[in-house]
């Protein structure tokens, strides 16, 4: 079943979709692990997460590349994809990660380049590189690319 796959796409917790669903957080933790659902449950869970029913009980969610979806993503998003079957997964959180250390290191370079000015090329690079970070968590909040750890893993 697709629940989990749905649940992270819309970033949500099993809590939150247990309590907008009104169904038990242990049921969802059931669901999600293979066991069969109720029909009521399945109704209440296909509700929350605007879907139909049959979508929610298919195992797996293939990318149709003849959609116009898949036509209008840009180039580097589709790559991104790509880069997800050679086992890279792309998370919030380490773009998240990627985003400060690029910040941090830019500033401090244009910061150091005061003394030495060959480092200011290195700090606006780490700058611009920060900034295109943020543009890529932009868009996979905008289309929901993120993979993200189980709610009970540590991080």
């Amino acid at each position: 079943m697709i629940l989990k796959e749905l649940r992270i796409s819309r970033h949500l917790s099993q809590e939150q979709l247990a309590q907008m669903s009104g169904l038990n957080v242990r049921t969802i933790q059931r669901i999600e692990s293979g066991h069969n659902a109720s029909v009521e449950s399945l109704k209440c869970l296909a509700a929350v997460l605007e879907v139909d029913i049959e979508t929610l009980t298919r195992e797996r969610v293939m990318v149709d590349k003849n959609s116009d979806v898949w036509r209008n993503l840009p180039l580097w998003l589709k790559w991104w994809f790509f880069f997800n079957y050679l086992t890279f997964r792309p998370s919030r959180k380490s773009t998240t990660r990627g985003i400060v250390f690029c910040h941090l290191c830019g500033f401090s370079l244009c910061v150091w380049a005061l003394l030495d000015h060959r480092a200011l090329l290195g700090g606006l690079t780490l700058l611009l590189t920060a900034y295109l970070f943020q543009l890529l968590a932009w868009q996979g909040d905008k289309y929901g690319v993120w993979y993200d750890k189980p709610d009970n893993t540590p991080a």
